[in-house]
């Protein structure tokens, strides 16, 4: 029977190829799934490779959907190289879209420019908060965050539904489940016209780049990172690890918050119960193709947003489902799992003897 035995050393090559070849593997599934849904593969891979790069519109296009992506996952990378497991980015990414929303419906004809930036840091208290629920409870009661972070993600979707149909519907909306559209004064800032990218991307690189000082280059990060995989150790050291457990959820619902904040100030523009569009979950993956790297991230964000253009361009063009979007990235993920196992791992053949 065929057993798996861990190698004496994982190859260090393999661990960064991984994902190339977890890619790969991903690409050839999808071609079977179109050959076997009557599609063109090549017209198919088009759609999700080529389609989203061919302009400069395009190109725009895919940073609006990386850009909060990326912002996600580098908090999410920071949970999980703190050996926090933080399931609930899509709930923190909700409730700092709603108080966002809540900041930019103050504003009125006359309001500064300058509410912007309070936009933004109602979004990230949001998203804090939302994820100080979940290390509260961790830290109090030893409640697994896995569990009431997820669980958090659909009270923030109900938080959300209650708003847009309750408090702040619109009444000049004709019934429709939405806020009034934000002022103009509210709007994130875009970085050229005629596209709808905004200072959002800039933040977003300026985070990578912070995230990878933090990380690599302070002893702040190497402690937060002690702290969660090796509490004993990191007491030993004079670490907390229970900062450590707050550090990774407030740093990673904070960034989520932010996304959120960015996302209905930006592209958006007012409040509907369709603002969770699944980036919280599809930053976990983001993270782990990423390596939990904030340079890896990059790259895994924009193969992530071209999965989602794709998904979309599919759907109008041939006739495919929106649910295509979701294969693509569970295929990521699960051939990525599948390269990681035998990157630490080898098949051996053993036969038991009666």
């Amino acid at each position: 029977m065929l057993k798996l035995e861990a190698r004496p050393e994982a190859s260090k090559l393999w661990g960064y190829a991984s994902p190339v070849l977890a890619l790969l593997l991903t690409v050839l599934v999808g071609v079977a799934i179109f050959m076997a849904l009557g599609k063109d593969p090549v017209r198919g891979l088009q759609m999700f490779f080529w389609e989203p790069v061919k302009s400069a519109y395009a190109l725009g296009e895919l940073m609006v959907k990386a850009t909060p992506l990326l912002v996600i996952a580098l908090g999410l990378g920071v949970c999980y190289r703190s050996n926090v497991w933080n399931i609930g980015a899509e709930g923190q990414f909700v409730v700092g879209a709603v108080a966002a929303g809540g900041v930019a419906l103050l504003a009125g004809k006359d309001t500064s420019r300058w509410i912007v930036l309070a936009i933004v840091l109602a979004g990230i208290l949001g998203g804090m908060l939302w994820a100080g629920l979940v290390a509260l409870l961790r830290d109090r009661f030893n409640a697994n965050e896995i569990l009431v972070s997820l669980m958090l993600v659909y009270v923030a979707d109900m938080v959300l539904s209650y708003m847009v149909y309750g408090p702040w519907k619109d009444p000049a909306g004709y019934n429709f489940p939405q806020s009034k559209s934000f002022e103009s004064v509210t709007q994130i800032p875009r970085l050229m016209s005629g596209s709808r990218v905004s200072v959002g991307l800039l933040i977003a690189l300026a985070g990578v780049g912070l995230m990878w000082v933090y990380l690599f280059r302070t002893r702040a990060g190497f402690a937060q990172q002690v702290g969660g995989l090796a509490p004993a150790a990191a007491r030993y050291a004079g670490f907390s690890s229970r900062k450590a457990l707050w550090v990774a959820l407030l740093v990673s619902g904070g960034a989520a918050g932010l996304a959120g904040a960015l996302e209905v100030a930006g592209p958006i523009g007012q409040l509907t119960p369709y603002i969770p569009s699944g980036y919280g979950f599809a930053a976990i993956i983001v993270a782990y193709v990423g390596r939990l790297h904030p340079v890896g991230m990059v790259f895994s964000a924009v193969l992530m947003s071209m999965f989602y253009i794709g998904g979309e361009l599919a759907q109008s063009r041939l006739g495919l489902p929106k649910s295509i979007t979701g294969v693509f990235q569970g295929l990521l993920l699960f051939s990525l799992l599948a390269c990681d196992t035998l990157v630490a791992f080898r098949l051996r053949w053993s036969s038991r003897r009666a």
